[in-house]
């Protein structure tokens, strides 16, 4: 970035940076932290760190949440990759992505993650009910929160 730059062309240069940098990386990425000034540039991951797979020119980061029991033997947890901001919602006004009574089928987006002004994209990895919101709109969350609790579908000839 030229020393002339406008805000909002750092502010775009810095998130297609690490937008780039999070694709690149071992993951599960906690937490990246940029700063123009000074160059600073950190980043930390939950767990021991793994060796980076070779950077692919079309790579945009890739969200694989994690559903595993919450409290009721029966239920699974869709949870936070990131830790952020989440919304049950595209945008303010807009209707939630899903409610409680809900079906949803893997890779349906459920919410979105704010993190380092990127959404990013919340999904079921597998088929069931919405029984319960754990988490409200607007609310900060942590890596690995669970974040929707879904009553598996019951799978016929079982």
């Amino acid at each position: 970035m030229s020393a002339g730059a406008r805000p909002d062309e750092v502010l775009d240069g810095l998130r297609r940076h690490a937008r780039k940098l999070v694709a690149e990386l071992a993951g599960p990425v906690r937490r990246v932290r940029l700063r123009s000034g000074e160059n600073v540039l950190e980043v930390e991951w939950h767990g021991p760190a793994q060796a980076a797979p070779a950077p692919r020119a079309d790579a945009e980061p890739v969200v694989e949440p994690a559903t595993e029991p919450v409290s009721a033997p029966d239920r699974l947890a869709v949870r936070a990759p990131v830790v952020g901001t989440f919304y049950r919602a595209p945008e303010p006004g807009a209707a939630a992505f899903v409610a409680v009574g809900d079906l949803v089928r893997p890779g349906q987006v459920v919410g979105i993650v704010e993190a380092m002004k990127l959404m990013n994209e919340v999904t079921a990895d597998q088929a069931g009910r919405v029984v319960e919101m754990l988490v409200e709109d607007g609310k900060p969350v942590e890596y690995d929160q669970p974040l929707v609790a879904l009553e598996p579908l019951a799978t016929r000839g079982s």
